[in-house]
């Protein structure tokens, strides 16, 4: 047996239908990777990593790790965290970047 919806029912529908039929009707077209607003910012902090800024932080995280051995307790992240941190310094600012800008 079908039981006919309320009224009210229909009227609460369309105070959500009608909204999203307008925002629909207005929204436009979005670019990824069009926008350029923080492009400077982001060359900035590549070069920075990519260059002296990012041998400074393997440098130092490899003087963490060496002090921590010479303090007498040995543990294998005081070496993999260096050579970890190498690694993404040296790697892992231009795979990020590459996957960034890649055209989906």
């Amino acid at each position: 047996m079908n039981t006919p919806v309320p009224l009210a029912r229909h009227s609460r529908l369309k105070d959500y239908i009608l909204p999203a039929l307008v925002a629909l009707a207005g929204a436009g077209a979005a670019y990824a990777g069009a926008d350029t607003t923080f492009d400077p910012a982001l060359t900035k902090f590549t070069d920075f990593l990519e260059g002296s800024g990012g041998k400074i932080i393997t440098v130092l995280s490899l003087a963490g790790g060496l002090i921590g051995l010479a303090s007498g307790r040995f543990s294998l992240g005081q070496v993999a965290v260096p050579v970890g941190v190498g690694i993404g310094v040296g790697t892992g600012v231009p795979i990020v970047t590459s996957v960034v800008t890649a055209v989906i």
